[in-house]
Parts: C-alpha cells; structure tokens; sequence
C-alpha cells in the first residue's frame, strides 16, 4: 500500500512532494504497527531510516545485507560456498557506505563465499559514485561531463574481477550498462543477494 519512500523526490529539490510522499507511508506503516523495515535499496535505507524520525515515522531499517548476515549468524541461513575461488570486487553503493558507514557487513557477506574479493583503489569511504544518486538516475550527464557509470567500471575492470557485486538497485543497472559498454559478456554484475541465493545450502 506504500509508495516510494520519496528519496528521488528529495533530492530532486521536490521537499513538498516528499513530505507528503514520506507521511502517506507512514500513516500506513504505522497503521500496521510495522516495527522492522529491510529494503534493497540504499536510498530508501538513508531515507526511512534518518528522514522518517522527524515526521513520525521510527523504525528499525536494514539493508537487506545486513538482514542476510543476521540469518547467517543465527544459523537460519546456511551457505554451501559454491563460488569458491571466483574474483569478485564490491562497489560501496553512496548511501549506504559514505551515508551510514555499512562497509563491513557486504564484505563479510561475500568473504563468507569463499572468494577472492579484490578491492577498488576507490572504496569505503573513498568510494565513486556510480553515476545514478541524487536523482540522476532520471537525468542525462551535463554538457562535458564523463558518463560516472562508465568510469566507475573501468575501475572495477581494471581489478581483473570476474564478477563485479553491488548493494543498491541503481549500481547494479549502472554498473550492467557500463560492463554492456566497455566488456559484455567477459564481467558479470550481480547483487550481493543474488551472490547469496546461488551459494545457499537448500
């Protein structure tokens, strides 16, 4: 029954639009007497979870990591390590490593598959835009400006990876459309989650 947490509509310059975007979803939320809120998507992550409090909205938000790492250590969860010997580095999505300094649990998540993660120059709270946040996901690249997407996966290439692994909704159709550009067919890119359901122990 909720709509977009209002994220686009923020930091578009949309304050009105978001605010009643934001109070709509609470009014439900707390209808239902929702406590615990996971969402894949590090913008609605930042958002429900530092923007709601002061319109009346106070959950427990998980990124969807962070949820797969809690059934992991309660053992609710198991991982058969099928990916074992694989190269996979990680792109630290904006929003929820620089903006809430969840760095270590995607990294735990994935060394937990056996692989060899190799990490960007530009990580943590280093890390590149993938070229999509702030609402530019809706938008083309000012006159003169590199295409972010494309240089941020020449980064991830250059690591040599195989499989480049994301956290956010918007990296992974970013990151896709630059290894479509720059190296279809030799890298694939996959959510964390993703990297999960192929490693999990049915």
């Amino acid at each position: 029954e909720e709509s977009s947490s209002g994220d686009a509509a923020k930091r578009g310059g949309n304050e009105f639009l978001f605010q009643m975007q934001a109070m709509m979803n609470i009014e439900v939320l707390n209808a239902y007497n929702v406590k615990r809120i996971v969402t894949t998507c590090p913008h609605s992550y930042n958002t429900l979870k530092n923007e709601y409090k002061g319109l009346g909205g106070n959950y427990q938000v998980q990124h969807h990591t962070e949820f797969i790492e809690e059934l992991i250590a309660t053992e609710k969860l198991a991982l058969t390590g099928d990916l074992k010997g694989k190269r996979i580095t990680y792109h630290d999505p904006c929003y929820l490593g620089r903006a809430n300094d969840v760095f270590d649990i995607p990294r735990t998540l994935i060394n937990r598959l056996g692989v060899e993660l190799i990490e960007m120059p530009r990580s943590k709270q280093r890390s590149f835009c993938c070229g999509a946040g702030g609402a530019q996901m809706f938008k083309e690249p000012e006159n003169g400006s590199a295409d972010i997407n494309i240089v941020r996966t020449e980064e991830a290439l250059a690591t040599k990876a195989e499989i480049i692994a994301t956290g956010c909704p918007f990296c992974n159709t970013m990151m896709t459309d630059g290894v479509k550009s720059l190296a279809e067919g030799k890298v694939e890119v996959f959510d964390i989650a993703e990297l999960i359901a192929q490693a999990e122990n049915l």
